[in-house]
């Protein structure tokens, strides 16, 4: 096996790597090369349609782990929540719909049922992050600071999420604030949020949108860095999330189960699927730091 392939399978196996017949867990991360652009661009379209979702990693991974370790490889899923984004990319008002109250509703629901949760954050707030030509931002406001303060004394663990969420492309099928820049240009960025923030990276999350240019790819080691791609159902509402934690719950996959919600649409309906979330299985979420935890243990398998 490759570096990578042999610790992207210790980190399925974790915490039970120490005693990891590594071939057994080979197939799901063989060759993580990223795919040719005719093959991303394939696996892009099926998974807007619908081809490809969750389920075809976990099934791999699923019969990977009990290969490998038995009756051991049996368990609750992994359930890490990541939560898109504060302050919102259409917040540049603090106090409008998507302002800091609307965010501690959503946070309440959250912290009252006890579920531990990630956070990705911008440091600054585009005045329309849909308009390339619109260069206007503003920094976090004082009550925006205060929120942050009050979600880490709470135990939300923090994410950087890029700069100002700014897309650099008008077409609605290549927003993105990095996609195009040179090397140097996306390390100032990240540089510049960071400076705002934290010390680089040893979690790298992804999603749909991130597959024309890296391919639909399971959880894994890649370089220096875990790549944790999240995908249908486990992204989106959370209604689709309550139902996809209960078929791997059932399967007793003791898999990790990236959920990426968007808490401004949860909004909609007044958060009464997220409560369901919580209260149906809450449980199944575990904190960021043991995956942490599984990364710095894996690290040199």
């Amino acid at each position: 096996m490759e570096p990578d392939e042999r610790r992207s399978a210790a980190l399925l196996a974790w915490p039970d790597a120490d005693v990891l017949p590594s071939a057994a867990l080979e197939g799901p991360f063989r060759g993580l090369a990223v795919p040719s652009l005719p093959r991303r661009f394939f696996q892009e379209v099926a998974l807007k349609r619908g081809w490809l979702a969750w389920d075809r990693h976990d099934e791999a991974m699923l019969t990977a782990r009990r290969e490998a370790l038995g009756a051991a490889a049996e368990g609750p899923p992994r359930a890490l929540i990541r939560v898109d984004e504060l302050p919102h990319a259409r917040g540049f008002d603090p106090a409008g719909r998507f302002g800091t109250d609307a965010y501690r509703r959503f946070h309440a629901v959250l912290a009252e049922a006890g579920v531990p949760y990630l956070l990705a954050i911008t440091p600054r707030v585009s005045r329309d992050f849909l308009d390339p030509a619109v260069e206007e931002w503003r920094p976090l406001d004082d009550g925006e600071i205060e929120l942050l303060h009050e979600l880490r004394r709470d135990g939300v663990v923090f994410a950087l999420h890029g700069l100002d969420h700014r897309t650099r492309h008008e077409s609605g099928r290549r927003h993105s604030e990095l996609c195009g820049l040179s090397v140097a240009a996306t390390e100032e960025r990240i540089d510049t949020g960071l400076a705002a923030f934290a010390a680089r990276f040893e979690v790298v999350c992804g999603g749909p949108e991130s597959v024309r240019l890296l391919g639909f790819q399971p959880p894994g080691w890649r370089g220096d860095a875990v790549y944790l791609p999240s995908y249908r159902p486990l992204y989106g509402w959370a209604h689709e999330a309550v139902a996809e934690l209960g078929r791997l719950a059932e399967l007793r996959t003791g898999l990790w189960a990236p959920v990426t919600l968007h808490w401004g649409w949860e909004l909609q309906d007044e958060l009464a699927a997220l409560r369901r979330l919580c209260s149906d299985r809450g449980e199944l979420v575990v904190g960021w730091t043991e995956l942490l935890a599984a990364v710095a243990a894996t690290r040199e398998a």
